[in-house]
């Protein structure tokens, strides 16, 4: 049995677009399996072969493009800390990217397990986590993402 299969599912898809501002074909977390606000989340994202990307990344070898890995593991980030109390509502974007690695490729058919854990989070507007995508308990990409509150 995968991961998958056998996690229970803290957060389904519909709560996830009430806690995320994403919409397709942007929104790039389809169930959370782990989930403890302030401090990490684990979560999933099924690859399949009609996400608009593969259309032309590329038609003959459909291969998920890096930036959209790294898109779904700072998503999983946002999660972390949508439910903190302490936070100012609005909108939590990219600050920065660093470290990031890709290991492996990712392709249709593939799940990423997506963990992610909050490292710093300063004047609460400033944040940084330390996130990883695996498939089938293979690293395929890892690194740290930082984020600020916009007004």
């Amino acid at each position: 049995m995968t991961e998958s299969t056998t996690s229970k599912v803290v957060l389904t898809s519909e709560q996830i677009a009430g806690l995320l501002p994403h919409r397709y074909p942007f929104a790039l977390v389809d169930r959370v399996i782990a989930h403890e606000p302030g401090v990490s989340a684990t979560a999933i994202k099924n690859v399949t072969m009609n996400e608009p990307q593969f259309q032309g990344h590329f038609p003959e070898r459909p291969l998920m493009p890096g930036v959209l890995i790294v898109e779904a593991m700072a998503q999983v980030g946002g999660l972390i800390v949508t439910q903190m109390p302490d936070l100012p509502k609005g909108l939590f974007v990219f600050a920065g990217i660093d470290g990031v690695r890709f290991r492996r490729p990712v392709v249709p058919g593939d799940q990423l397990v997506i963990r992610c854990e909050l490292l710093s989070l300063k004047r609460n507007r400033f944040g940084k986590v330390k996130a990883e995508a695996t498939v089938d308990g293979d690293l395929a990409c890892s690194g740290e993402l930082m984020f600020s509150l916009v007004d």
